[in-house]
């Protein structure tokens, strides 16, 4: 089989992805924006959960995944199974599906529309170049790791924080003065800190310190 091959259908996605799913302990690791991202996405997640259970599998998702209540059952869904379901602020443009880490399929970022706006035929590619496949699992990894897992997106309990809190929340954590940090954000210094106390406020924290720690607790810093 040739390391590199385009796909130029569903269908054609479908008979090489198939028969290495099939694969009783093949570690399956995905990412997309959302679950229109691939074909018959929340139809085959069910049907994969209910037939294998707790296999390897980790999903990333965009927030995009959690528009539709729908959408949102399928994820719990998946949760409940064992499967490891984090959701990312990293832009997702591309779904990647890594399949025991030797083998790369790839969207075509045009093709990755919502269902609502679907084109007539998405396309693929399929790879099994080592150095590619590696490189994009290592790139893949570092977005799962700053991701927040499903669970604290659902919790009622959770601290809501906007982007540009997200912001000030590193740039306390890197330990930037309020002037640099300030003048990285592109906010004036008194902007910065009262960001800085609305912050204090939204997280229940005394300190600045506190903060980082509860955020931490949260989710909120890595997502």
């Amino acid at each position: 089989m040739p390391q590199h091959m385009a796909l130029r259908s569903d269908l054609e996605l479908h008979a090489r992805i198939t028969p290495l799913v099939e694969l009783h302990d093949a570690e399956w690791v995905s990412a997309a924006r959302d679950l229109d991202t691939w074909p018959g996405a929340r139809e085959s997640a069910r049907l994969r959960i209910r037939r294998d259970g707790t296999r390897q599998a980790r999903k990333l998702f965009s927030p995009a995944a959690l528009a539709d209540e729908h959408d949102r059952e399928v994820l719990r869904e998946m949760a409940a199974h064992g499967m490891q379901v984090r959701i990312t602020t990293t832009p997702l443009l591309q779904g990647t599906v890594f399949i025991d880490r030797r083998t790369m399929f790839l969207t075509d970022p045009a093709s990755s529309a919502s269902s609502t706006h679907r084109p007539r035929h998405r396309t693929y590619t399929m790879s099994a170049e080592p150095a590619l496949v590696s490189g994009a699992y290592a790139l893949f990894e570092a977005a799962w790791e700053t991701a927040t897992d499903l669970a604290s997106f659902f919790d009622t309990d959770r601290p809501r924080i906007d982007a540009q809190a997200r912001e000030v929340l590193h740039a306390l954590g890197t330990g930037m003065t309020d002037v640099t940090a300030s003048r990285e954000l592109g906010m004036s210094l008194r902007t910065y800190r009262r960001r800085v106390a609305e912050l204090l406020v939204a997280l229940g924290a005394d300190s600045r310190f506190q903060a980082g720690v509860r955020a931490g607790e949260w989710g909120l810093a890595r997502g």
